[in-house]
């Protein structure tokens, strides 16, 4: 299995992964407050997507 490298990425690519875990934190923050506003089941898995996201990031799964 090979193992994934950021930087092995073009550099396009490599800016593209930047401004999405750029954008998570305060995209999570959003959609929290949403859906403890108005939860439903889409802002509940709306919400793990972010979370899982934000955690892989923080993680440096991707």
């Amino acid at each position: 299995m090979a193992r994934y490298y950021r930087y092995r990425l073009p550099p396009w690519a490599r800016k593209c992964i930047i401004v999405i875990e750029r954008c998570t934190l305060p995209l999570l923050i959003f959609q929290l407050i949403r859906t403890l506003l108005f939860p439903t089941t889409l802002d509940v898995i709306i919400l793990a997507v972010f979370v899982l996201l934000f955690v892989a990031f923080h993680q440096e799964w991707i």
